[in-house]
Formats: C-alpha cells, sequence, structure tokens
C-alpha cells in the first residue's frame, strides 16, 4: 500500500460527487507503494516484455491497495517516458505531458468504473435506481462504448486506454457478460483491470482470459510505515486547511485508536483509514465492556440493542450521504463492520487462551463464538431483521462463553 493518506476508493465512505468518480484519483509513483513486492515484480516484467496482456484481475482482501496499484500501473501504460531507473523498477517522467494530466485526474484515457456512475447515466431510469451491483447500464456507457473510440491522448504509451472497474465482483451477470464480450474481442491498445475482493464471483470464462495477481495483507513494519506516512499527509492537509468545520473527523488519531485499529485493519491500509473514517473505535468503547462480560459467561441485555442501533445509525447516515445508496446494502455494510468488530476480539482471544492455556478444550468456547458470528452474517445477508439478529448473536455470545 502507498504512504499517502486516502484509503482505495474500494473502502471509502462519502457523499456523492460527479468529479470524484468523472476523474480519478492522482496515481502515485512505482516508488511511493509500500508492500507488494511481488505484485509490482510482475507489473515490470509485463512493461519490460513491451507486450502487456490486454485483460488483469488484481484480487485480494479490501483495503490492502489494489486499486491504488493499478493506478500506478496505468499511469505506467499510459505514458511513452516510462522506463527503468537504476534500481530495476520502472518510473514515468514526472513532468511529462501524460503525468501532467494523471496527477490532475483528468487523463481522458483512463477510465475508473464504479456502480456510483449510474448517477451520471444518460437514462434517468439508470441514474434513479438504488444500486446493490454494478449493472451492464453502467459497463456499456463508461467502458464498452469508450473502449471502441480511439484513444483522446496518443501518449505513445504500452496502452492507449486503460479501464479500472473498482469491486468488479459486484457486476450481475449481464454486466459481466457484456465485459467478456470486450475481454474476447479486445480493441486494440485497451488495457481492462478489474479489481475484486471475491474473484470467485467472477465469471470463470473471464478469469480465464485474464492475468491474475493477488495482493496480500501488509506486513507489521509495511503497515506501520505506511500509518506513519498517513499521519504526516494529515496533519499537512489539516494544516492546509485550518478552518475545517469537520471537528468529528478531523483526522487525528489517539494511541489508543491507533493500536486498536492497526489490529482491527489486519494489514489492510484502507480498512484501517475507513474503520477510523466510521467511527469503529467508538463503537468498541461501548461495546467492548459487554464483549469482555460475554467471554465470562455474562448477559448483557442492552448488548443487542447497542449493536443494532450502531449498524442503524451507520446505514442511515451513509444512505442519507449518497442519493442513489441502497439501504438494504447500507445495512449489510454496516453489519459487516459490527461482525469485523466483534469477530477481532474472538480472534486475539483464541489466540492469547491457545498460546497460554495447557487444556486444549480452552478453546472450544471460542471456536463456538465464531461460529454464532457466522451463523449471524449469513442471516444478514438474508435479510432478516438486524434487531433480531443482533440481540440473538448476544446471547449466544454469552451462552458459549458459561463455564461448564
Amino acid at each position: 500500500m502507498a504512504r499517502k493518506p486516502k484509503a482505495p476508493r474500494e473502502v471509502q465512505v462519502g457523499p456523492l460527487d460527479e468529479s470524484k468518480f468523472l476523474r480519478h484519483p492522482p496515481p502515485l509513483s512505482r516508488g511511493s507503494i509500500i508492500g507488494h513486492d511481488r505484485a509490482l515484480r510482475i507489473m515490470d516484467e509485463a512493461i519490460a516484455s513491451g507486450r502487456v496482456h490486454h485483460a488483469w484481475i488484481f484480487h485480494g482482501p479490501k483495503g490492502v491497495g489494489k486499486f491504488t496499484s493499478a493506478l500506478t500501473f496505468a499511469s505506467l501504460l499510459l505514458d511513452a517516458s516510462t522506463q527503468r531507473t537504476f534500481s530495476g523498477e520502472f518510473e514515468a517522467d514526472p513532468d511529462s505531458a501524460a503525468q501532467k494530466l494523471l496527477a490532475s485526474g483528468s487523463h481522458p484515457d483512463l477510465h475508473v468504473v464504479v456502480k456510483e456512475l449510474a448517477k451520471f447515466h444518460e437514462d434517468k431510469t439508470v441514474r434513479d435506481r438504488k444500486l446493490t451491483s454494478i449493472p451492464v447500464d453502467v459497463i456499456r456507457e463508461f467502458l464498452v462504448k469508450p473502449a471502441t473510440i480511439a484513444a483522446n491522448v496518443r501518449g505513445g504509451g504500452l496502452a492507449d486506454r486503460v479501464f479500472i472497474v473498482d469491486d468488479a465482483d459486484l457486476l450481475n451477470h449481464t454486466a459481466q457478460n457484456a465485459v467478456l464480450k470486450t475481454l474476447e474481442e479486445p480493441p486494440p491498445g485497451v488495457v481492462i483491470i478489474l479489481i475484486t475482493s471475491a474473484e470467485h464471483e467472477l465469471l470463470p470464462t473471464i478469469r480465464s482470459r485474464s492475468q491474475r495477481i493477488y495482493f496480500s495483507p501488509l506486513t507489521q513494519p509495511h503497515m506501520t510505515a505506511w500509518l506513519n506516512g498517513w499521519k504526516t499527509a494529515e496533519a499537512a492537509d489539516l494544516m492546509a486547511a485550518p478552518d475545517s468545520d469537520d471537528e468529528e473527523n478531523d483526522g487525528s488519531m489517539s494511541p489508543e485508536e491507533e493500536k486498536y485499529l492497526l489490529e482491527l485493519a489486519a494489514g489492510a491500509p484502507g480498512v484501517l483509514v475507513s474503520a477510523h473514517e466510521s467511527g469503529l473505535h467508538k463503537w468498541w468503547k461501548q461495546l467492548g465492556p459487554m464483549l469482555v462480560a460475554a467471554e465470562k459467561g455474562q448477559y448483557t441485555v442492552e448488548m443487542g440493542s447497542l449493536m443494532a442501533d450502531l449498524v442503524g445509525k451507520w446505514s442511515e447516515s451513509f444512505v442519507e450521504e449518497n442519493d442513489n445508496a441502497s439501504k438494504e446494502a447500507a445495512n449489510k455494510d454496516a453489519a459487516a463492520w459490527m461482525y469485523r468488530l466483534v469477530g477481532q476480539y474472538i480472534h486475539r482471544r483464541l489466540r492469547e487462551v491457545a498460546r497460554t492455556s495447557k487444556d486444549p478444550a480452552a478453546v472450544k468456547p471460542y471456536l463456538t463464538m465464531l461460529d454464532k458470528v457466522l451463523e449471524a452474517e449469513a442471516e444478514t445477508d438474508s435479510n432478516v431483521q438486524a434487531q433480531f439478529v443482533m440481540e440473538k448473536l448476544s446471547g449466544e455470545l454469552s451462552i458459549a462463553g458459561q463455564k461448564p
């Protein structure tokens, strides 16, 4: 992941902004990316060959840096100035015309495709739709059609046009078939990069036609290096905008929150940023004592209601800030945060007990608790009411924690 403060697009939360979705973020230089040495080496080898495959899948956990790396790869492919440095890595001239366009987020031949682009579709019925997936209308309008049109800038790079499809696992079946047709008959000079944290959701025919690169979670030293850079950049942003009204989330992070979020993120910088912006540490401060009590077999009556209330407020806020957001999808996203929070605590205690106890049976309550979290996730996916699921889960956790 990069030293840049902003989270990858796949996990950012915020109000819909036309400039954000019709322009791409500025890519980072190859040397600014932390970790992912193997993935970057594969990209370097592709560039060195002079014959870049037209279809790529960047897959791995959410928030580890797939999208950031895809932007960097695209910036190198679109620029004729790209060449090897003395270190053996590929970089482009930062003062080239292509890099200036890329830095401003306005390169006309780099297309970032996300489901929110439906908001800017020419068809009003598509614009007004509540989306839980990437519809074929978005793919046709923002990938298939522009892929058949000549490049706006003849930069002389290895690619004329690059399309990055974020959260590609959200492509519905019809949309995937539209992408597949383009992959089967790729227009000259077009490179398509699919970003996904659930590669199995993609059609086998798409996977078989693509060069696949796995992005693993960052190591602890890499996460620490990234976080230090993030905090420095956030402080610089605050200095540049001292009159900001956003006092609730001013970018600051206490040492306590930093420690907690590093563990929660599990090597995913984007998850850390999104969890910070979503106030997950505040959730933990309210729920932590109740989870500790449940581990001891003590039932807290308020726990289930509190969990449901936190999930409900998160999803309501998200829908309020995003005009075409689906309430159902927002509820599931909020619940996923809750299950991550609960599961992270149980996993930590499981590791501690397994390391310190001589009794193999000591880990059984924690395994049972994890099973209950998985059952709650399945119920949420089946659209069972959050209040019911959370109250049931809180009771089952305390029962699992009771000593025989």
